[in-house]
């Protein structure tokens, strides 16, 4: 390659890294400007990854050329998460990585850390994740950066909550909230109190979730972050179906796939299909539940969503189950079972355990189902879940435990 060529390319991949940085403010800034930023991403996708594609196998080593590997991922952090798939955004992180530590950019190292550990956590390997973050964590207390211990604290809580350490999570959460109000990180602060959240709704206590949510939502609406507008709204659903508020959760599923819809959410879009199928099914209405689960299915094995494909599987068997198809409603637990133990998600195995004992009871297979719901139930008690008493006293009902 001649000197001007590779002049023009590199004007090429510092253009293009600009560009994405834009659509990444624009998305930022909230509101209309939301719409705007995705518009822009979307045109110029094909030029931003052919700029990142050539900065990350340069012909030669080049201080210029690696400092531009190291900010293409971080320039559209936002956007890249909404729309890249986890696979590639890795392979951009690893070069970025790579470049960093090359040329000793500790920031930048940082950067990669953290956004390797999520895109990890989207396909569901959270062990690798927590590695990771921890070594974010290392990092910005060495350098004494508030704002990225708060973001390692809390992208830590997320990964132990996953794997149904609930309470592990939320003395994560905890400090990272004290962090973010600390430093006035309203993203930050809203980031940590839907967190919490999440924590206090695995325990059971869908009141005490709600108020997290609602001071979340608030926030969300304040700093026009749709996407964490969407997410709230669709935990909101969740936490009002647990206390059995089916109507009213739907409501709130129906705006979370509006905003999902309008962004480009795919994930969020996934997740608010699965939960209106789940809702649905506890209306009795079978045949309208398996039809937004498997919308779900599809988008989550689209985009690599392990976690999300476990969810929806599950939520088919449950389905299936209600309309009387036992056989069938036991080949999706069986599938989401296979998920859940490959991502480490305890609370999705107790569930599939659960319910394909009780499938297993309806045929009359009995000592295999409560074989299959003593398990459930030993996961249950472990990880601190409400479904333990469900499961106790079902093993009470088919005079296994007593009273």
């Amino acid at each position: 390659m001649s000197p001007t060529q590779q002049e023009a390319r590199l004007r090429h991949a510092s253009h293009y890294k600009d560009v994405l940085s834009a659509a990444d403010d624009l998305y930022m800034e909230g509101g209309e400007k939301v719409l705007i930023g995705l518009r822009l991403f979307d045109l110029e996708w094909e030029n931003i990854r052919t700029g990142q594609t050539w900065v990350a196998s340069p012909p030669e080593k080049d201080r210029t050329l690696s400092e531009l590997c190291v900010a293409y991922p971080n320039a559209g952090v936002h956007v890249l998460n909404l729309r890249q798939h986890p696979k590639e955004r890795i392979a951009w992180l690893e070069a970025a990585l790579s470049a960093a530590r090359e040329s000793g950019d500790r920031r930048g190292e940082g950067a990669a850390l953290v956004n390797l550990g999520l895109a990890y956590a989207d396909l569901g390997k959270l062990p690798k994740a927590i590695e990771f973050y921890e070594g974010l964590l290392a990092i910005a207390r060495e350098s004494g950066d508030r704002r990225w211990e708060g973001a390692a604290l809390g992208n830590l809580g997320i990964a132990y909550k996953d794997l149904g350490e609930a309470r592990k999570g939320i003395e994560f959460y905890e400090q990272y909230l004290v962090i973010a109000r600390e430093s006035g990180d309203r993203h930050g602060e809203g980031n940590a109190l839907g967190c919490l959240g999440l924590a206090y709704a695995d325990l059971g206590e869908a009141h005490k979730a709600i108020e997290f949510y609602e001071q979340w939502l608030a926030i969300a609406r304040e700093i026009g972050d749709r996407r964490g507008e969407g997410q709230v709204l669709g935990n909101l659903g969740n936490a009002y179906l647990d206390l059995d508020k089916v109507r009213k959760a739907i409501e709130f599923y129906e705006q979370y796939l509006v905003i999902a819809r309008e962004i480009g959410d795919r994930r969020g879009e996934g997740n608010a299909l699965g939960n209106l199928g789940l809702a649905h099914k506890n209306l009795g209405e079978a045949h309208k539940a398996i039809e937004f689960c498997e919308q779900a299915l599809v988008i989550d094995r689209e985009i690599g969503d392990r976690r999300g494909e476990g969810n929806d599987l599950g939520n088919l068997g449950n389905a299936y189950l209600d309309s009387g198809e036992l056989r069938k409603a036991i080949e999706f637990y069986d599938g989401q079972l296979v998920i859940v133990r490959e991502i480490g998600d305890r609370r999705g195995e107790g569930n599939a355990l659960f319910n394909m004992g009780c499938a297993w009871y309806d045929l009359e297979e009995k000592d295999r189902a409560i074989e299959l719901v003593k398990q459930a139930l030993k996961i249950h008690e472990q990880i601190e879940s409400p479904n333990a008493e469900i499961a106790r006293n079902l093993l009470i009902k088919w005079g296994v435990l007593h009273e």
